[in-house]
């Protein structure tokens, strides 16, 4: 990829607070028009590397949707103002057209409402129109279906994902369901404590993992044809906390595969149809 089709550069991202690691060595880029997905666990340090790309990338006009708007919008502001000060000079006509653009039925009532008066969806809808309103070259969507019924999650994710091309906006991703990738994303980025364990094409990926938690993750996605009581996968254990990473490989206490070469050595990268992946099993 040259630089002129690249919007966003990560490179050895590094962030601590006293001895913990919560991020390290992680590097991924975004490109132009792109759509990228940042996907692990809780505890994986993805927001925290979101949250990181406004500070060392001035130069890219970043916006935000976080994964719980109820939280996330002040309760005592009605949508309209909390929009007209994150976009300072903004009509309240160009809000209402915003707010209408997001597929809400009645922009006029949302731009008077408080976030109280509204459900999730709608809450969601006018966080979007909040980011919309910066103009934004990359959209960073932090779990932004979180806490969202089933219906409302597709709706909200095929919102971005039809605001984007009709904005030419590029789209980073945030989630742990590998599932919402497919068909969506063009690159994936998987992150394990701390770090980017597997990073290459959706497709390639999804069709062929390479890391033994890329794998574990896909297991854990549901199958829309499978019993209603079938068990869900899982993925023994949890994530360790970041001032306690495991030596070797982070992941080797959990990992079916694990050698005691996984628990001492720390993995190389390895690179197959343009997947990058850390790990020993197969050398």
């Amino acid at each position: 990829m040259t630089d002129s089709e690249t919007l966003l550069k990560v490179e050895g991202l590094r962030i601590s607070f006293g001895d913990a690691v919560p991020v390290r060595n992680v590097s991924f880029t975004v490109p132009k028009h792109g759509r990228v997905a940042l996907v692990g666990e809780s505890g994986c340090g993805k927001s925290l590397t979101a949250l990181s790309l406004w500070k060392d990338h001035p130069e890219v006009r970043l916006a935000y949707v976080f994964q719980n708007p109820m939280e996330s919008l002040n309760p005592v502001m009605k949508i309209g103002a909390q929009i007209h000060e994150s976009a300072k000079g903004i009509t309240r006509e160009e809000i209402v057209e915003l707010l209408r653009r997001t597929g809400l039925e009645d922009p006029e009532r949302v731009y008077s409402s408080y976030p109280c008066r509204l459900s999730g969806g709608q809450c969601q809808r006018a966080m979007i129109a909040m980011a919309l309103a910066a103009k934004p070259d990359l959209l960073v969507a932090d779990e932004p279906t979180t806490a969202l019924d089933v219906t409302t999650q597709r709706e909200v994710l095929e919102l971005i994902d039809s605001l984007a091309a009709e904005t030419g906006m590029a789209v980073l991703l945030i989630t742990h369901n590998l599932g919402l990738v497919a068909g969506r994303m063009d690159m994936v980025n998987v992150m394990y404590a701390g770090e980017i364990v597997e990073s290459g094409p959706v497709e390639e990926v999804l069709a062929n993992p390479r890391h033994p938690y890329t794998q574990g993750l896909l297991k854990a996605v549901p199958a829309l044809d499978a019993p209603m009581d079938a068990p869900l996968a899982d993925i023994p254990g949890t994530v360790p906390p970041p001032d306690d990473w495991p030596s070797g490989c982070a992941f080797h206490p959990r990992c079916p595969f694990a050698t005691g070469k996984c628990s001492s050595e720390p993995p190389p990268e390895r690179v197959c149809c343009a997947v990058r992946f850390k790990c020993h099993k197969g050398e």
